[in-house]
């Protein structure tokens, strides 16, 4: 069985404050299950949701002096 987060578990690992993730559950912007008793995350798909969330930055940029 895989590894299910709390919301304050993973607002510690997102450094994101647990109001914020409540928010996102509310609004389904981030994965959830729901429980009677809380909301816990799976470990795996909210990595993925993370990767699906990455953006790459620019190639070069040069400072101007």
């Amino acid at each position: 069985m895989e590894k299910l987060l709390t919301i304050k578990q993973l607002g510690e690992v997102l450094q994101v404050k647990p109001k914020t993730i409540y928010q996102w559950t509310h609004v389904g912007f981030i994965p959830h299950i729901k429980f009677p008793k809380g909301v816990r995350f799976s470990e795996a798909e909210v990595n993925e949701w993370l990767k699906k969330r990455q953006r790459k930055g620019r190639a070069s940029f040069k400072m101007p002096v």
